[in-house]
């Protein structure tokens, strides 16, 4: 009995995204594994990015930065 938990920033993903992931790691784990499709549990967990750091900052605050940059 397969659980894949999948977490990703909560920015733009849409019900269409999430559906996608649930078939696609449902599908991979029958493929590469042989795990059925009906045992295979997939949970995605949205977190706001305020709640997600990457190298002491949050990714908030990494992604005003990278805005406010010059092209």
């Amino acid at each position: 009995m397969p659980y894949v938990n999948i977490k990703v920033t909560d920015e733009g993903v849409t019900p269409e995204h999430k559906q996608q992931l649930i078939e696609g790691v449902t599908e991979l784990l029958y493929q590469v594994l042989g795990k059925p499709h009906a045992t295979t549990f997939v949970v995605i967990d949205e977190v706001n990015t305020d709640n997600w750091g990457v190298a002491g900052t949050t990714v908030t605050a990494l992604r005003q930065a990278s805005s406010s940059e010059p092209q």
